[in-house]
């Protein structure tokens, strides 16, 4: 991968959710991001603004002593273009997210973000 900052992005990413802040999270994302999901078998959609409206209102899962366990399992560029598969074990779920990125102006933004749960392992 030759790719330079988009690890940074997703770590951002990853921190930010871990975190709860809200001001990283927005330096990752595209202001115009969709954000869509299947949440506890439910359709799921936000804005951007939305969502981090969302993330501001919980407990992060740091502050509620989680470690962190976030991984990138798959990760693929093709030129200022990247698709990024993450796990994402928060609170008592098991999130894969799948993170869309476009590289321009040499920021990695997420352009979407895709989604879904499954209940934690015991």
């Amino acid at each position: 991968m030759n790719a330079p900052g988009l690890q940074a992005a997703i770590d951002a990413y990853c921190q930010g959710i871990y975190r709860g802040d809200i001001a990283l999270l927005r330096s990752v994302f595209d202001p115009k991001a969709a954000l869509f999901g299947d949440v506890r078998g439910a359709p799921y959609y936000r804005t951007l603004d939305d969502y981090l409206d969302v993330v501001a209102q919980r407990s992060s899962p740091q502050a509620l002593g989680e470690p962190f366990r976030m991984e990138t399992v798959t990760l693929e560029v093709t030129g200022n273009i990247a698709l990024a598969k993450l796990r994402c074990p928060i609170f008592e779920f098991d999130y894969t997210d799948y993170l869309s990125f476009v590289c321009q102006d040499g920021q990695w933004r997420i352009v979407s973000k895709v989604f879904t749960d499954a209940p934690a392992p015991a």
